[in-house]
């Protein structure tokens, strides 16, 4: 599988799907967040008030007409175009082959350089004022020279992007335009698993189209790794290349989310789709009309998921809650007392079900506000209170790892290792052994193991020895980056 679109990525991966291509070329490359257009600083926007009244249960017809005349009107397409520079593939360097053994007898023969293309797509976007503020993907139009929105009126209008965010992947446009019908944003926190949800589009160029599906489930995060802030609804509502930027909405006609990628192993549909939820889009749309650039609270700490090993060996009554695998020097979560080893069980008194769950909640806070942290250590509870600092985007580091012949001991963990300049460097992993089933690697650093910095082997059985039937909580540095490992102990 792949993501449609821009970046080929390995299998089981989802789709963008950026729409029908118009002339059958890929978009490529990521917009930076902020500002891609106006320096205007626009009135605050006024969204369409919710639907009075409780949940909307199936019409007795057995259909939704009465809800999708209502929404239809506000879902439009939206085309983009761009200009690409090709490079120059010509394996002669530009000269004529003829020419060096002929010379010039077949004039205007002389390669000329590859000029740059226009490259569209197509998508979808959602009307959430009457005054022409539109939602739709970042992916859809990042990078575009031109935008143009056509309304199922058959009106089309030109666009301008007021901002562009690349980490939650959404983009607000504006078209001059008044008494703009609209879909009211409703609340994606309360939506339920299982509630019915219709998908507003235009897939593959073929026109709006509205499909039908359920709530699959809620705070699903791909796993990109690329710096992306993901808390998708999923649903089975068939959606295919195009919806890009469309609409999800609920029975009332509420919008409940901007549908944005698909996992599928040919680029259709297979029941699998992923919107953004209107909580998240609304907060992103906000800051990108009044600002146009989006700020995330940061609380300066590396985080991970907690699985069953890891909760049996610190001690966790249950999988919750987010593992505090480093700390930046001098951050709001140094100052305030978080520490490595920490696990963050709740923020402002709400529980924190996993690590992506905690980056999201953390990203949606103002820089500079207070959290109430509660934290997990050493069998107890206790709190903290932390002030947000800003997140600033970062690139990867490349990862490294130091040369040396094995050496060491194999030990109960399976692995040969030699002392290094922080720990001990894992020079040999055994691929049946209880630390290669943990995912170590050859070229991590092992520094610390049951909570005891190690520097020898004999640190390592020492430390082993407190595992007390459990598995081994190992501290781990790859690269730039440390983590921990719940290593289930063996016989040497």
């Amino acid at each position: 599988m792949e993501w449609e679109g821009r970046d080929r990525i390995p299998a089981r991966r989802p789709r963008r799907f950026t729409g029908f291509l118009m002339v059958g070329a890929l978009i490529a490359g990521s917009a930076a967040a902020g500002s891609l257009a106006t320096s205007r600083v626009p009135a605050p926007v006024v969204y369409a008030a919710p639907v009075a009244g409780a949940v909307a249960s199936a019409p007795a017809s057995g259909g939704y007409a009465d809800v999708v005349a209502k929404v239809a009107p506000a879902v439009v397409t939206v085309r983009s175009q761009r200009v690409v520079k090709v490079a120059d593939t010509d394996p002669f360097g530009g000269m004529d082959p003829f020419e060096e053994f002929f010379g010039r007898q077949f004039p205007g023969r002389r390669s000329q350089p590859q000029q740059p293309r226009r490259e569209g797509a197509l998508g979808s976007g959602v009307v959430v004022t009457p005054d022409g503020y539109i939602l739709t993907n970042n992916h859809v139009v990042e990078g575009s020279r031109q935008v143009e929105v056509e309304l199922t009126d058959g009106r089309s209008m030109k666009a301008t992007v007021v901002g562009a965010d690349a980490p939650s992947d959404l983009a607000v446009l504006k078209v001059d335009a008044k008494s703009l019908p609209t879909l009211p944003l409703g609340d994606s926190d309360s939506v339920r698993v299982g509630d019915v949800a219709l998908a507003v589009g235009n897939p593959l160029g073929v026109g709006q189209t509205v499909t039908m599906g359920i709530v699959s489930a809620k705070g699903r995060a791909t796993g990109g790794g690329d710096g992306s802030y993901e808390d998708f609804l999923q649903t089975d509502a068939p959606i295919n290349q195009g919806n890009s930027g469309g609409a999800l909405v609920n029975t009332r006609g509420e919008l409940i989310g901007i549908n944005s990628q698909i996992l599928s192993p040919s680029g259709g549909n297979i029941g699998i789709g992923f919107a953004i939820p209107t909580n998240m889009a609304k907060n992103v749309m906000d800051q990108l009309v009044s600002g146009g650039g989006v700020h995330r609270g940061m609380l300066g700490v590396t985080v991970q998921g907690i699985n069953s090993d890891l909760a049996a060996s610190l001690g966790l009554s249950g999988v919750k809650g987010a593992l505090v695998s480093a700390v930046s020097d001098d951050g709001p979560a140094e100052k305030a007392g978080v520490k490595r080893g920490d696990v963050i069980v709740a923020i402002d008194g709400k529980e924190v079900r996993d690590s992506n769950s905690l980056r999201n909640t953390v990203s949606r806070l103002k820089p500079g506000s207070t959290v109430s942290l509660t934290l997990f250590r050493s069998g107890q509870e206790r709190q903290v209170t932390a002030r947000l600092g800003e997140m600033q985007a970062r690139t990867a580091s490349d990862e490294s790892s130091s040369s040396g012949a094995p050496s060491g001991t194999r030990g109960a963990l399976g692995l040969a290792l030699q002392k290094g300049e922080s720990g001990l460097e894992v020079t040999n992993v055994d691929p049946s052994g209880p630390a290669a089933d943990a995912g170590i690697r050859v070229g991590d650093v092992l520094e610390e193991v049951n909570g005891q910095p190690v520097t020898s082997s004999a640190d390592v059985r020492a430390a082993l020895g407190k595992s007390k039937g459990k598995a081994a909580l190992v501290l781990v540095r790859r690269g730039e980056q440390t983590l921990y490992v719940a290593v289930p102990e063996r016989a040497a």
